[in-house]
């Protein structure tokens, strides 16, 4: 006699007939219902030494939950970062916005379900249709009566820093002033050359931006459209703020090395010359004279001469330096992307700072549009008048002014060490250095290399312009070495110290006025 099943296998033979039954008619099983066939001990499926795939009613290595992506904050600001991608590259707005509230996305589309739904009952005479109407006009009613918009509504912003290096970033912050009830904020920020646009966070009422500066100059930041939309999302408004613009200076080459020129003014600095002085620097030994310091005494001469000796400290002078920066064009290395005029800068503000850390006096004169020109101080604020008087030479370099303009007294010192940054590109600063040289200063060239053009293989007209190309400009260097001018040649990534080293050998000299 069979015994009598229990409640659990007459629960298992019941799920065993389900599964069986689905299987005939080519439906899928429930998972539940296939675990507890599977398992001798019920529908939990816990029974020892089982597979936890089995045991679950899922398959084996299979993953669970959410897929993997950006979360919900992460993809609006990522929507709202590539959204002002493409307003910066369509340029900057010239009509203002319009100053009255317009309908919102989510209006439109209510009224599209209605208008859509009142035309089906009209066309298909089915009234029923008409509900799907009732509903959104029922949603808009309400939120029009409870929407409470505000009348005075703009935005202010506050940019910082305003004056930065290559490559830091800048914080935008704006916030929303306004009456009345709002609800979301939908940004949109059109940007102007020389910047780019990071990251956006959105709030109650502030909208934060981070733009990084990608190039040296003045930019102008452009501005940002907010779209307000009120408390029940129904109508919208938009507010336009101007960021203004910032200044960004260029990223300095390393540079320590400050060659000399044979004539120093009378000013004390830290350059040692070959007088006698109040220095610290020992040159020599002498007799003593009555009435000098007893402790200048140098006793191991003084002791094999039988004689007082003193020592002999040579004179230590400042020098005076012009940067003298040949913006006449700007050339694009055709393989590493980089700009002359962008290495010309880096360079001339490298040897700058090294000048002013030693307590000397530096000057500039930019030639190319319009000429530019800065009297020579000494001190850290020296450096950002020099860096800002420049800051604007791609605004200005279509101006055309005199070939080899006639430079004011107070640009260029007597016997001031003049420092020209150029890519020899154009035979007008030839010109512009003879000049320089006519008037006596010593001249120092930096070339600032412009990169070969681009020779498309198996081309003989173009091998030809190149080898023209590279002669042109071996005929430049060899016309300012037969005046005596050094040419020294500059690296882009490198210290400036390599290409400013040979220049240690000897002092530079000048000419005579």
């Amino acid at each position: 006699m069979s015994p009598e099943p229990t409640a659990d296998h007459r629960r298992a033979e019941r799920a065993r007939r389900l599964v069986a039954q689905s299987a005939a008619l080519g439906a899928r099983p429930v998972r539940r219902l296939a675990a507890a066939a599977g398992s001798p001990t019920g529908p939990t499926g816990a029974s020892t030494g089982a597979p936890r795939g089995a045991r679950t009613g899922r398959r084996p290595g299979r993953r669970t939950g959410p897929r993997p992506g950006p979360r919900g904050p992460e993809r609006a600001a990522a929507r709202l970062v590539a959204r002002s991608t493409g307003a910066t590259q369509a340029g900057l707005p010239t009509t203002p916005p319009s100053p009255y509230w317009r309908p919102g996305e989510r209006t439109l589309r209510l009224l599209t379900v209605a208008t859509v739904a009142a035309v089906a009952a009209l066309a298909t005479g089915h009234p029923w249709l008409l509900a799907l109407a009732a509903g959104p006009a029922v949603l808009l009613a309400l939120a029009a009566t409870g929407n409470d918009r505000p009348s005075r509504l703009d935005a202010e912003n506050t940019v910082t820093p305003r004056r930065c290096l290559e490559g830091e970033p800048i914080t935008v912050r704006i916030t929303v002033r306004h009456d009345g009830r709002i609800g979301r904020l939908d940004p949109t920020a059109a940007l102007g050359p020389g910047v780019a646009l990071t990251a956006v966070t959105v709030g109650a009422t502030e909208v934060d931006l981070v733009v990084r500066a990608e190039r040296w100059g003045r930019w102008t930041l452009g501005s940002v459209d907010i779209d307000v939309y009120d408390a029940g999302g129904l109508t919208r408004r938009t507010v336009r703020t101007e960021l203004g613009t910032v200044d960004v200076f260029p990223e300095p080459s390393a540079a320590r090395l400050t060659p000399i020129p044979v004539r120093l003014p009378e000013r004390l600095g830290e350059h040692t010359t070959g007088h006698e002085g109040t220095g610290v620097e020992v040159v020599g030994v002498r007799p003593y004279v009555p009435g000098e310091r007893q402790r200048r005494i140098h006793w191991p001469s003084t002791t094999r001469r039988d004689a007082v000796q003193i020592n002999q400290f040579a004179a230590e002078r400042a020098a005076d330096a012009v940067v003298l920066m040949d913006t006449l064009a700007d050339f694009r290395d055709a393989a590493t992307g980089r700009s002359s005029l962008d290495e010309t800068l880096r360079a001339a503000t490298g040897l700058t700072r090294a000048y002013l850390r030693r307590h000397d006096r530096v000057g500039l004169i930019a030639v190319g549009g319009k000429l530019r020109w800065l009297t020579a101080g000494s001190g850290e604020r020296q450096s950002y008048r020099m860096v800002e008087s420049v800051l604007e030479v791609r605004q200005d370099r279509g101006h055309r002014g005199l070939l080899a303009p006639r430079f004011p007294a107070a640009a260029l010192p007597r016997h001031a060490l003049v420092y020209a940054f150029t890519p020899l590109a154009d035979q007008r600063i030839l010109d512009v250095l003879g000049r320089v040289r006519d008037l006596g200063n010593p001249l120092v060239v930096v070339e600032i290399p412009t990169g070969e053009p681009a020779v498309e293989p198996g081309d003989e007209i173009d091998a030809v312009a190149l080898r023209l190309w590279h002669a042109e400009r071996e005929a430049m260097r060899s016309a300012l070495r037969a005046r005596g001018v050094p040419v020294a040649r500059y690296t882009p990534g490198e210290a400036l110290d390599l290409a400013l080293a040979p220049l240690l050998r000897r002092r530079i000299g000048g000419g005579s006025r």
